[in-house]
């Protein structure tokens, strides 16, 4: 049995046996960073600092696979990934897609369960609810509200209006999403957990936005995926993130990192807390755990 230990003291990441421990380091080299983009990699500025572009671009340069692990659309994440120059595939949809930049090959996909998606729809038609379709990566609404318009002015994503949305149940929808009050949606998460929660995924990215995917639609899952493709184990991983949607991917890495603007539930499940996302807390992570691990 391995317990993994991270000090604050020093460089070293190392894994030990507590029943045979005889005082040996073993340096991890890690080969596979993915990043969540809101309130992790950008600043409350919706900014990814020129410091933290540096050093990502340096743990490139050294070999390392450095990816977005998100909840936004593909859409949205390609915008940005191409301005810090990524060229890998990127974690989408909390998971429920990924997809490579250089020519938008899917590599992995999964879909709300159509009987699941009906089932959600009825629940939000019968409460007032204000839903939203992901299809074919187009951001469907059925009106043009201040939820949608905000939603669409944060992810610099268009949306189209659906009077109907029975027509487009019947299609793969990557995500569905509610957007409300975030103690309203706790509640209703839990009417909805009992109602279609063993089909699909349920999580929050943010405390007004209550996401509804595929089962194997987590960051965990997807995570997993990338380092099967890239060859690489998940000791050689590292996580970041500061939400719900980030649990599963954090629990999954080798090395999960929680911001310090995190849920307290995330650092709780985290192997190390790092800088907030207004004093670069990635960079914190690359510099630390790659840039100058020894």
């Amino acid at each position: 049995m391995y317990e993994r230990r991270f000090f604050a003291t020093i460089n070293l990441a190392y894994v030990y046996d507590k029943d045979a421990w005889r005082g040996e380091h073993i340096v991890i080299m890690y080969k596979l960073i993915a990043i969540d983009v809101d309130d992790t990699l950008l600043n409350d500025e919706l900014v990814v600092t020129e410091g933290t572009k540096r050093a990502m671009e340096e743990a490139i340069a050294k070999g390392v696979t450095v990816t977005l692990a998100t909840g936004r659309m593909y859409a949205s994440a390609r915008q940005i990934a191409e301005q810090i120059q990524l060229n890998v595939p990127i974690i989408t949809y909390q998971g429920s897609l990924v997809k490579t930049l250089l020519d938008g090959k899917v590599l992995y996909e999964r879909s709300v369960p159509t009987d699941a998606a009906k089932e959600l729809y009825a629940f939000t038609e019968k409460h007032g609810l204000h839903l939203q379709l992901y299809v074919d990566d187009q951001l469907f609404v059925k009106e043009a509200n201040e939820k949608a318009l905000m939603y669409s002015r944060l992810s610099k994503i268009p949306y189209t209006v659906a009077p109907d949305f029975e027509e487009l149940l019947e299609q793969p929808n990557t995500k569905m999403l509610i957007i409300d009050e975030p103690d309203y949606l706790d509640e209703i998460a839990e009417q909805l957990k009992a109602l279609i929660g063993d089909r699909v995924h349920i999580t929050k990215s943010k405390a007004h936005y209550l996401e509804f995917m595929h089962k194997e639609g987590t960051k965990g899952h997807a995570l997993r995926f990338m380092a099967e493709h890239l060859g690489c184990t998940m000791d050689q991983t590292i996580a970041i993130g500061d939400a719900w949607n980030d649990h599963e991917m954090i629990e999954a890495a080798g090395l999960g990192v929680a911001m310090a603007n995190a849920i307290p539930a995330l650092k709780e499940v985290a192997d190390y807390v790092t800088l907030s996302n207004n004093d670069e807390g990635v960079r914190h992570v690359f510099e630390k755990f790659v840039l100058n691990a020894e």
